[in-house]
This record gives C-alpha cells, sequence and structure tokens, in this order.
C-alpha cells in the first residue's frame, strides 16, 4: 500500500506525462538548475526563455552592432505597434491598433487614466477599490489631487474582489472613471468584465482595468467586453524580464478623442519633422511619448511565440488544473497545520495564483527561498502561489507545498 505523499508523487507525474504543454517548460532557462526545486512566483517574474538568450546576442551582434542607427528606419520604429497588435491578438482579445508598449506599468496608468478623465466632462469621481495594487491606488490618488476629484472606494471581501453589485451601488451620475484589476494581485480573484462594463457604461462612464495578473494567464477579450481602456504588464507571464515595458489599451471608439499628457516627439504625427507645436499621431500611437525602450521588448516576442502556437485557451486551461492541483494539495497538507486558503475555489473566479495564509508565512518565506524553493510573500501575512502555465510543471507544485508542509511541521 502506498502512502498518501506517494500518491501524489504518482499523480503528480501523471498529471505531466498527460499534459499537453509538457514539452513547453523546457523551453525555459533554469528549468534544469538543481538548486531551484521550484519556482512558485512567475506571476511577480517569469523565467526567461532559452530563445530570448539567442535573440538578445543576436540583438547586439546583428542589428544593433549592425545596423546602428539605420534600424530605426528598418524596424524598430514600429515595434511598439508591432509588438503592441501581437498582445492584442494573441493575449487581449483585442483587434489591431488599440494596443502598444513601452513605457512602465505606472506611467503608462498615469498617462491612460488622465486621458480617459480628460473625456467624461465635468463628472468628478474615480471608483476604485482598497485592495487594488499600491500604485494603482497611489497614482489615482495623485490624479485626484491633481484635478481636484473624488475618489469613491469600493471595499471587496479579504478572499474575493470586487463584484458587478459592488460596481452599481458605487457609480453614480458623478463618476467619470472606474480602475479595476482584472485579476486581484493578493487574492487572485477574477473579476466579471463583462458585467462591470456593462454596469460602468450604464452609467455613463468609462471602464481601465489593470492586466497585469491577467496577460498570458487567463482569456481576455477586451472588445467583445466593451472595455474603454486597459494597462498590463509584461515581467509576469509574458517573461519579459526584470522591468520589461508595460502595454497600453485603448479602444478604437477613443482614439480619435484621445490625448495623453506626457506629449513627446515619437507620440506626434511625423516626428521626424521635428516640427514646432504638438499634433498627436493618429491612433494608439498618440500614447507614445520618447524613445520606446526597443532592448526591452525582445523578450516579450518568444513568449508570443509559444501563445500562438498553443492559444491562450490551452494556457488558461493548464492554469486552472494547476491551481487546482496545489489546491488539492493545501486541502490535504496545510489546512490541518493551520493555513487558511485567500483565494476564490471557484476556478470560474480565480486567476492563476493561490494565496494561503498563516502567521508564521513571513518567517517561513525566507527558509523557503534557501532551500530553492521560491513563492512570495504578501502581507499581513500571506504566501502567493504563482503558477506560469508554459514554464511550471506539476512535479514542480508538488514539491513546492511539500516543502511548505515540511517547514510548518519542523516550527
Amino acid at each position: 500500500m502506498t502512502s498518501p505523499a506517494q500518491d501524489f508523487a504518482m499523480r503528480a507525474k501523471a498529471l505531466d506525462d498527460a499534459d499537453p504543454l509538457r514539452d513547453y517548460p523546457s523551453r525555459f532557462l533554469g528549468s534544469d538548475n538543481p538548486e531551484i526545486i521550484a519556482y512558485l512566483d512567475g506571476n511577480s517574474l517569469g523565467r526567461p526563455l532559452r530563445a530570448t538568450a539567442d535573440r538578445l546576442t543576436s540583438f547586439v551582434t546583428d542589428a544593433w552592432g549592425g545596423r546602428l542607427i539605420r534600424g530605426w528606419d528598418e524596424q524598430w520604429f514600429d515595434l511598439p505597434l508591432t509588438i503592441g497588435d501581437r498582445i492584442g491578438a494573441a493575449v487581449l482579445g483585442a483587434a489591431a491598433g488599440q494596443t502598444t508598449i513601452g513605457d512602465s506599468t505606472t506611467v503608462l496608468l498615469y498617462k491612460i487614466a488622465r486621458g480617459a478623465l480628460a473625456c467624461r466632462g465635468q463628472r468628478t469621481e474615480i471608483v476604485l477599490d482598497r485592495d487594488n495594487f499600491p500604485t494603482d491606488r497611489y497614482l489615482l490618488e495623485a490624479i485626484a489631487t491633481e484635478l481636484g476629484l473624488t475618489l469613491r472606494w469600493i471595499e471587496p471581501e479579504f478572499t474575493g474582489g470586487v463584484t458587478a453589485q459592488q460596481v452599481a451601488d458605487a457609480v453614480s451620475d458623478r463618476t467619470a472613471l472606474v480602475v479595476l484589476s482584472h485579476v486581484a494581485y493578493r487574492s487572485g480573484y477574477l473579476l466579471d468584465a463583462p458585467a462591470i462594463s456593462t454596469v460602468v457604461h450604464d452609467a455613463g462612464a468609462v471602464l481601465l482595468l489593470d492586466l497585469c495578473h491577467s496577460a498570458g494567464a487567463v482569456e481576455l477579450e477586451l472588445d467583445s467586453w466593451a472595455v474603454d481602456y486597459a494597462v498590463g504588464c509584461t515581467y509576469k507571464y509574458l517573461n519579459g524580464g526584470p522591468g520589461a515595458p508595460a502595454f497600453g489599451y485603448v479602444n478604437a471608439a477613443h482614439l480619435d478623442d484621445f490625448t495623453q499628457p506626457i506629449w513627446g516627439w515619437m507620440g506626434r504625427e511625423s516626428p521626424f519633422e521635428m516640427a514646432q507645436g504638438y499634433v498627436p499621431a493618429q491612433g494608439i500611437r498618440r500614447v507614445i511619448s520618447g524613445t520606446p525602450a526597443i532592448v526591452g521588448m525582445l523578450p516579450i516576442q518568444d513568449t508570443l511565440d509559444l501563445i500562438e502556437e498553443v492559444g491562450m485557451a490551452a494556457v488558461r486551461s493548464k492554469s486552472i488544473a494547476l491551481t487546482e492541483f496545489a489546491l488539492e494539495l493545501v486541502r490535504a497538507w496545510l489546512l490541518p497545520l493551520g493555513v487558511a486558503v485567500s483565494s476564490p475555489t471557484d476556478p470560474a473566479r480565480r486567476g492563476g495564483h493561490v494565496t494561503i495564509d498563516h502567521p508564521q508565512f513571513k518567517e517561513l518565506t525566507a527558509r523557503l527561498w534557501q532551500r530553492g524553493v521560491i513563492p512570495d510573500f504578501r502581507p499581513p501575512q500571506g504566501i502567493r502561489i504563482g503558477l506560469s502555465p508554459l514554464s511550471t510543471t506539476y512535479t514542480e507544485v508538488l514539491a513546492g507545498i511539500s516543502a511548505i508542509r515540511d517547514e510548518l511541521t519542523a516550527r
């Protein structure tokens, strides 16, 4: 007779063997590193692809070193729009001409929020939630102070997120803009974006979604959901690397009237004319300000290659299966040790990560890192288990949660 641990080990191996994406983890650097037993932080920083090392080397020697300044004429000038369209098609459910890439998430969030507010006339309120990522909250506080607007706060459940009913209760004829994260950074709660979009529009306001924990983990249909604006980072599930540039989406319905506040030469009509006075470029290019970070855009293309191969439906299916397996292990091994699950148990309302809470987790996280198990800690007492579908195996999930059990038992 086998032990429960042996049964789970056999389950993990069987799941890996049957996984339609089983060949993809080996395409990532570090997947064969014996010092990393389980990487459970792909929702903070994704692993680099092996192809990216080759792409970066080739860029330095051939494109940058060989073509020099001529690269701007041949490819680089349009790269933010080219990659933006690929992200739109493969990840966001967005038609061409609505997505660009280039600034940090914070800068793009500021530009798009300000541009959205400029189109809302005399409306005076911004709706957001207390559990949104700190930068989103701080930035909207700054914008409200800058423009003399009022913030209307939603208070979501600790283990959940913002519901359509809460949005309906918060919006009014004073609401200009609603800013929410599609997947909550702490709990992993997945918004009902179509329903919330309808509520926001019925109130005459517009919706801006933060997709940092969505893009590359869950299926998105921004166009069909009638989302007005969105921003998201590329260094999590899109594996762009630390500090990789973010993407911004402006629905085509708003592009002609959209004006963002950071006017730079690359977002001007005919920028190389160096003309006097700012005239915004046509289309999504008007979101761009200064010279885009070309080197930072290169790794994203390798992940887009993979997503275009398999499709987001397969990625989402693997994501759900990974988090379901993780929760099964948590229930069997960690709940008896006083751990609480702080994420939705319904996969339809859960993104690509699971958060668990315990009073000892802050101290325990440092010990896990020392033994090669790498989740991240989120206050007040949460470990966030981020499972990147293209690079994470079921055996890795088993090893990580086994280590958490062992550390708690040892204490």
